[in-house]
């Protein structure tokens, strides 16, 4: 069973579910006090030690269904590994040909699950690997020794023999169906999770404007995961360093009462500021191909920073962030393109929209995010509204999903705008997107 188990964890793992080496031994230690005669107990018992959310309590409970799809082996009778199952097969009923002949379906499942893990089945990654693990799942049972058993058979010609060949190709066509079988559940445990890593991994560096709106539930996932990933890493507060640059002021203020001997040290902290973030999106016609998903990172950005307002603009500018707070993503993309999306450009008028509206929400603290391609339809870009902007604000970082070789070009304004931001960068891929607001809640944290 232990080898078993190490299979299901690293399917756990494949499945996104974290299971640390402690855990890991906390669940071989839960198996050998629950034991195995009994699922329901099993799959609750190694849900308490390996599942630590919600989320991946549902995880667990797909994974452990589909892993253990076969019958659990009995304590007493089979609760050793599948190599010594296959032994005691073995021995019980000789080789593959012994088994299939008497009929021995616990000694051939045994063997078929030892043969998997000799020939590395849980390493399958994609679907055309199926018909080859099957084979040398087969090959590492005997197949091959069946099979000359079969022709030799045929070549004898006798009655016995072709009565005796035909219950063994029969055997032999019900042992290729079995393999077929048991290799593509474990295609869905192994392959089927690094798959979706392989997809995941590719979407990620695509560039947003050859990605098709099927992708949206995918890249929604990605961003999500983006999301909480930079939010673990910024949104706590570092506790007291055990070493480190002291603090000296501190340290003396504390050691008073003994004459300035430094009994208790105390060392500096960085401390993490929660960002004041007002994020601008372009929903116009010229960002058509990508304006679907600048939404799905600004309504991304709410799970990372707690203080922000959201405002999306074609020809006008309005606020967002109720909408995006309250309602899923799917019905707040569609609300949004409906009120304001698809429309003529014009960055001049939505400036003025936010300045006149909202410009008093901005001050040193505050860092503006501008996601468009500058593009302002030949209207007036009033640069010097987003000075002000640039003058008032913390910082100023526009995300451009063009690359930088044609700002400037046609209608493109961001030549102008540049001198008044801080940052602007070509932003048209997940792993860009998560560089920046990397850097932009990096930029909180204080000494």
């Amino acid at each position: 069973m232990d080898q078993t188990l190490e299979n299901f964890i690293k399917a756990l793992r494949g499945a996104d579910v974290p299971v640390s080496i402690g855990e890991a031994i906390d669940a071989f230690n839960t198996v050998d006090v629950v034991g195995l005669s009994d699922r329901r107990i099993l799959k609750n018992s190694l849900g308490s030690v390996l599942a630590k959310t919600v989320e991946h309590r549902r995880t667990f409970d797909d994974c452990f269904d589909l892993f253990f799809a076969r019958d659990l082996p009995a304590d007493g009778e089979d609760g050793t590994d599948n190599a010594e199952q296959s032994e005691a097969a073995e021995a019980a009923g000789g080789d593959l040909i012994g088994m299939v002949m008497g009929g021995d379906g616990a000694g051939i499942a045994a063997a078929m699950e030892s043969a998997a893990n000799q020939v590395g089945a849980s390493n399958i990654q994609v679907f055309t690997q199926r018909g080859i693990y099957a084979r040398r799942i087969l090959d590492e049972m005997g197949l091959r020794t069946l099979e000359r058993r079969i022709a030799a058979l045929r070549r004898q010609g006798t009655p016995e023999a072709e009565a005796e060949a035909d219950a063994l190709e029969q055997a032999r066509t019900s042992l290729l169906g079995e393999a077929r079988a048991f290799v593509e559940r474990q295609y869905q445990i192994y392959g089927v999770p690094a798959s979706d890593r392989l997809r995941d991994e590719m979407l990620a560096e695509a560039r947003l404007s050859g990605l098709e709106t099927r992708d949206l539930a995918r890249m929604h996932r990605i961003v999500r995961r983006m999301a909480k990933r930079l939010a673990a890493k910024h949104s706590r507060r570092r506790r007291s360093a055990k070493r480190g640059q002291l603090d000296i002021r501190k340290m003396l203020r504390a050691n008073v009462a003994y004459d300035g001997v430094p009994f208790e040290t105390i060392w500096k902290q960085r401390r993490i500021d929660r960002p004041r973030v007002v994020a601008i999106c372009d929903v116009s016609r010229s960002v058509a191909a990508v304006a679907r998903f600048l939404l799905l990172f600004l309504y991304s950005l709410h799970e990372v920073i707690p203080e922000i307002r959201a405002f999306a603009f074609s020809d006008r500018l309005v606020e967002v962030s109720d909408t995006l707070e309250g309602e899923e993503i799917e019905q707040a993309l569609v609300l949004i393109l409906d009120r304001i999306g698809f429309r003529s450009t014009d960055y001049g008028r939505a400036l003025a929209d936010f300045e006149d509206g909202f410009g008093d929400w901005v001050d040193r603290r505050t860092t503006v995010v501008i996601m468009g391609d500058g593009r302002s339809n030949n209207t007036d870009p009033r640069t010097d509204l987003m000075r002000q902007l640039h003058d008032r604000a913390k910082r100023v970082v526009w995300l451009n999903p063009e690359p930088k070789t044609v700002w400037g070009s046609g209608d493109s304004e961001m030549l102008r705008y540049l001198p008044h931001c801080h940052l602007a960068t070509e932003c048209n891929t997940v792993k860009h997107l998560e560089r920046v607001v990397d850097d932009l809640l990096r930029i909180y944290s204080t000494a």
